[in-house]
């Protein structure tokens, strides 16, 4: 799919579940990470991340798109366009568009939350157990200043 067939997909379905034109662009944005999409207030444009209609399909580029076109629709109108407003709410409801995207496989990752970094002092066998890596060039045993060696990673 392209910018083309994303901005004639974006037409129609804000004719059939809005009844309401759709006079400005819609298009793929490779710079998005975290969202689904945006739309944008100051030029009315709709922004989609191309990852989720690669990995998730027809249906959920469908549901993005009709996010986006409801915070566009009640912004033009004038209307309650933010996620907290009712309006916003209730148009979703009344459309079917979901209120979060279906999460990325590509994103997920080991999570560096639970990641703990065993050091160990070459010198008296100090151990350093730390969350975050440490420069063993800079840093130093505290109790002999001997060198540190990272002794294991656990996860």
């Amino acid at each position: 799919m392209n910018n083309q067939e994303l901005q004639k997909l974006t037409e129609k379905i804000s004719l059939t579940h809005f009844q309401k034109p759709f006079r400005h662009k819609a298009l793929f944005n490779p710079r998005l990470r975290s969202t689904g999409g945006r739309y944008l207030l100051h030029n009315h444009n709709i922004e989609i991340n191309y990852k989720y209609f690669e990995e998730h399909g027809m249906d959920e580029l469908i549901g993005i798109v009709k996010h986006e076109l409801c915070h566009y629709h009640l912004h033009i109108e004038g209307r309650g366009y933010k996620h907290r407003d009712p309006e916003f709410k209730k148009l979703m409801q009344e459309v079917g568009a979901p209120r979060y995207c279906t999460p990325l496989v590509s994103r997920r990752s080991t999570s560096k939350k639970h990641r703990m970094y065993h050091y160990k002092c070459k010198d008296c066998g100090m151990i350093y157990i730390r969350k975050r890596r440490v420069n063993t060039i800079k840093y130093v045993c505290g109790r002999c200043r001997g060198k540190l060696v990272l002794d294991s990673v656990e996860k």
